[in-house]
């Protein structure tokens, strides 16, 4: 019975550190894009992430960047989290992306950030 604790406890373990490293459930649309002045490291990791690659590295939540239903987590009062956000590119909705990227996504509806922006709020 010990065994199969330990066993559970470093499973729990594992699973928690994925978290932690930011393992991204939402990948990229096609609608966002980089700017051109984003470093060569960051334009790899964004192309690999955009073709739902998995991403080496730390990630960051980035906001105002999802489709509707396809955030990450967070979207707002009276939401809970995964796939809550009601319109596309949500300001307080956000998904993970490879850290150092956020500050260069933009949308059809602005720039991305790492912080909650006002716009599209439900």
């Amino acid at each position: 019975m010990k065994k199969s604790s330990i066993q559970t406890a470093l499973m729990t373990g594992v699973a928690m550190a994925s978290l932690a490293s930011g393992s991204a459930v939402a990948k990229g649309n096609s609608q966002l894009s980089l700017e051109s002045g984003a470093p060569q490291n960051v334009q790899q990791q964004f192309n690999q992430w955009m073709a739902g690659e998995q991403v080496e590295g730390r990630m960051e939540r980035c906001y105002g960047i999802a489709l509707a239903g396809e955030n990450d987590c967070r979207a707002g009062a009276g939401t809970s989290c995964e796939g809550t956000s009601t319109v596309d590119f949500q300001g307080n909705a956000w998904t993970y992306t490879p850290k150092g990227s956020c500050e260069y996504i933009t949308t059809p509806e602005g720039e991305a950030a790492l912080k909650p922006l006002e716009r599209n709020s439900a």
